[in-house]
């Protein structure tokens, strides 16, 4: 492999330059029959020639099979075997996308990848046979990975193939697409039966993988099984026939459209009517916006004028376009789309990232930062203090203008929330916490359960920063809870209330919060003779049962009376949970107090509990207890 990266490799296309120049959608068709499918690698590469880094030297296409080669009727021998259900993830699909990282052979090819789409333009049928009355149409987008160009096209050979009609929108974010299926607008071919967003959040940038939606919502995780069931069996009967045919199929059928205008003016509508349909609402405020390199970059422009929806804005564009509309940006952080994320990871949840937006807010003196994931499903924010609003601080944020506008509800969390946040909800803004399982489905799905047995809930918030409201379909949406958070801005304003962001510090004011919350990764060692041919979760359940009867029987711990995820209990001014991992053998162990010193009683008391468990790696846990 290494003499391969020192040589000139020839047909090599940097998928990274395609992102950033939107025309070349429109000079590059991947889908033509007359281009050669690649049935080993996942990525298809022409044009010019390229000396790869080392970490790019998985860019080779191995084997080109030419379209004038005779067609086959018979299954093509040569295709990889693999294992479609390692890569459920949830209630998305995971994989590995980009070869050259050690250890992480590719899992998502292209066949692989027309396989599930096929698989899930097939499920879409049977969910949606009672309209046949014409063909169903599935929307298609990607974030800003340097795989996204050629997932796209083999998704939608798979959905041509399958005799869906296919409409791509490019780079978008998750929650338009989930919006896609509910758009009711034909000039954009809307609204579409189903989405495919081609996507792995946070994850490096080797990694890719879907998340699919009807009008009813994300696809649980039993969907998920079901799709991927179905493309293993798909799999197992492609033919070089039946991939050239999906191919031709494809170069027929697809259609582009902009559906992101028509997002991104819903979202500019939404901060107008908060404000009284005041044209400049927020004229005057300083706003710093991180978009990680990711897909959020349409936010920054998507705030200043309804008809436009550009992603790839080099800064003073930005500025000009937030001018427009009253805002200023004072820094455009890492808008322009780039997969390799060269500058922090895409994550509102980590630390490299918040410093990065706290940083640039102070710098220049803004009003509030914002920050988003990859895909835009996650958010975060910074009050012009540099006091970060993600994790327990956004849910209260969140929870504070939500029950103002609904008196009582209850809001869904997830199951790592503070005791602090428990008390500020129910306490201080009279509503009522209920705190669920982690995952943000989970939490959604719980929020939507409530609602259907009778107990109001407008708000499902996970503390990576997923977060879903009533009134926008439970989609979770970080571009949503911004405009909410630019909503309390505006609608401050339009009520004389002065101050900038200082009216969202005033909210989230009376939350206690932690001296010490720290989260330590207890890894189950699989080889390990104690599991004697029994499963990970088998013996993390075990660990669970002990620990759960320690508790019992310590008077200085009292376990949680209500808890739905792991085993959880105060002490010493603080708490712990312990939960397994839903797919990895890992028992994450998150403990909260008010100092270092008590949040290491909480850890002993762990320790001592589960110390005759050989096969759990303490060494996280006896490094963060020792003296």
């Amino acid at each position: 492999m290494a003499a391969v990266c020192e040589k000139i490799v020839e047909n090599v296309i940097v998928a990274k330059n395609r992102l950033l120049s939107t025309n070349q959608y429109n000079q590059r068709d991947c889908c033509s029959a007359a281009a050669p499918y690649n049935h080993r690698n996942f990525l298809s590469f022409n044009g010019g020639k390229k000396l790869l880094p080392k970490y790019h030297c998985g860019f080779v296409n191995r084997r080109n099979i030419s379209c004038n080669a005779a067609p086959s009727t018979t299954s093509i021998p040569y295709l990889e075997k693999v294992d479609f259900m390692k890569l459920q993830n949830g209630s998305d699909i995971r994989g590995v996308a980009v070869a050259g990282v050690e250890g992480e052979p590719v899992t998502l090819t292209e066949p692989v990848t027309e396989a599930i789409a096929a698989a899930f333009s097939a499920w879409l049928l049977e969910m949606k046979r009672d309209d046949a009355s014409k063909p169903l149409r599935v929307s298609v987008g990607h974030d800003s990975r340097i795989s996204a160009q050629v997932l796209q096209d083999a998704v939608s050979r798979g959905i041509a193939g399958a005799g869906l009609d296919v409409v791509q929108y490019r780079l978008a974010s998750t929650p338009a697409m989930f919006n896609s299926t509910l758009t009711e607008d034909e000039a954009f071919l809307c609204p579409v039966d189903g989405a495919i967003m081609i996507t792995a959040s946070h994850l490096p940038y080797n990694r890719n993988g879907f998340k699919f939606f009807t009008n009813a919502g994300g696809l649980g995780k039993a969907d998920i099984k079901n799709i991927l069931e179905r493309a293993a069996d798909i799999y197992k009967s492609f033919t070089d026939e039946g991939l050239m045919k999906s191919k031709r199929k494809a170069s027929e059928s697809i259609k582009r459209v902009d559906y992101m205008t028509v997002y991104t003016s819903n979202l500019v509508k939404a901060v107008r009517k908060a404000a009284e349909n005041i044209e400049r609402p927020l004229e005057g405020f300083h706003i710093v916006v991180d978009a990680g390199n990711g897909a959020g970059g349409f936010f920054a422009v998507s705030h200043i004028v309804i008809s436009l929806a550009f992603f790839c804005l080099c800064k003073t564009l930005v500025k000009k376009f937030f001018n427009l509309w009253g805002l200023s940006l004072l820094a455009a952080s890492f808008l322009e789309p780039d997969g390799l994320f060269p500058n922090h990871i895409p994550n509102p949840e980590d630390k490299t990232a918040m410093k990065a937006i706290t940083q640039a807010v102070l710098e220049n003196k803004a009003d509030l930062g914002i920050i988003f994931d990859t895909d835009v499903d996650r958010s975060a924010a910074v009050d012009s203090t540099g006091h970060e609003f993600n994790r327990n601080r956004l849910i209260a944020l969140m929870s504070a203008i939500v029950l103002e506008e609904h008196p009582g509800t209850t809001i869904v969390t997830d199951s790592v929330t503070s005791d602090g946040l428990t008390t500020f909800i129910e306490k201080k803004l009279g509503g009522k916490h209920h705190r669920f399982k982690r995952g943000y489905k989970n939490v959604i799905d719980e929020a939507v359960r409530l609602n259907s047995v009778g107990e109001e809930s407008h708000l499902a918030i996970e503390t990576s920063g997923h977060g879903a409201l009533k009134e926008n379909h439970w989609l979770d949406d970080g571009a949503y809870l911004m405009v909410k958070v630019l909503n309390k801005l505006a609608s401050a304003r339009a009520s004389g209330i002065a101050g900038g962001s200082k009216v969202l510090t005033d909210l989230v004011e009376g939350l206690q919060e932690p001296g010490v919350a720290v989260e330590l990764r207890l890894k189950i060692d699989q080889n390990h003779p104690d599991l004697k041919g029994g499963s990970f979760r088998e013996y993390g359940v075990a660990v669970l049962r002990l620990l759960e009867n320690h508790i019992e029987s310590d008077p200085k711990l009292q376990k949680a009376p209500v808890n739905y995820e792991g085993v959880r209990a105060s002490g010493f001014g603080g708490w712990f949970l312990l939960r397994l991992s839903l797919h990895d053998p890992v028992l994450p162990l998150n403990i909260e107090a008010a100092s270092h010193e008590d949040a290491v009683k909480l850890g002993l008391a762990v320790s001592s509990a589960v110390k005759e468990f050989h096969a759990l790696d303490m060494s996280a846990l006896d490094k963060f207890i020792q003296p």
